[in-house]
């Protein structure tokens, strides 16, 4: 009596052993699965967030409510880089010609994130303080087209010879599971803001 009942007190500890081991598994896959849920939705928020601020402002190029101030549609965009862009435009719609700017900052910058490939994407109205946000972009990329569809080399001396611009963004989140970082990319081809064919 004595054995069997050894025996029965180890069976019962090696089977117990062997669920806890099985929902602790389970708990880890549940706690990964719900990190990266969570991380593809917040990608993706803030995608769209990002995609929609850029169309908006990049349509609106040479655009002003009294539009007698912007007589030049050649001087629309001031300059024009892969990762900058600085044009007029009349952001509030009150009839006086504005700067707006967007560009991506150094990669140095954010490095107390999680995530060592996010940057920060600053949007600037004329001279103001840059207002940035880390929504985890990685990529923010311009390319830009003349009125023939001819991509525009770099580095452009001519801004005024842009007709249309392609938008590439990679947006990841800035904290992942065991480094496994969601990640998604939008591109917009052929951009044209209405007051470039102006010319």
């Amino acid at each position: 009596m004595g054995y069997s009942t050894l025996i029965d007190i180890l069976g019962s500890i090696v089977i117990g052993g062997m669920l806890m081991l099985i929902l602790f598994r389970l708990n880890d896959s549940a706690v990964a699965n719900s990190f990266r849920y969570n991380g593809e939705l917040l990608v993706q928020k803030n995608l769209v967030e990002v995609v929609s601020l850029l169309e908006y402002d990049l349509r609106k190029i040479g655009y002003c409510a009294v539009w007698e101030n912007l007589p030049n549609p050649s001087k629309y965009i001031v300059t024009a880089d892969s990762n900058k862009i600085k044009y007029l435009t009349d952001t509030d719609s009150d009839g006086n010609v504005d700067t707006l700017s967007y560009y991506l900052g150094p990669s140095s910058e954010l490095s107390g994130t999680a995530n060592p490939r996010d940057r920060m994407l600053y949007r600037v109205v004329n001279n103001e303080t840059p207002l940035g946000a880390n929504l985890g972009v990685t990529i923010f990329k311009l390319t830009y087209y003349d009125i023939f569809g001819n991509e525009i080399p770099f580095p452009i001396t001519q801004p005024g010879e842009i007709q249309t611009m392609q938008i590439d963004i990679a947006v990841e989140d800035i904290a992942a599971y065991d480094e496994k970082y969601q990640h998604m990319f939008w591109r917009q081809i052929r951009l044209a803001a209405r007051n470039l064919a102006n010319r």
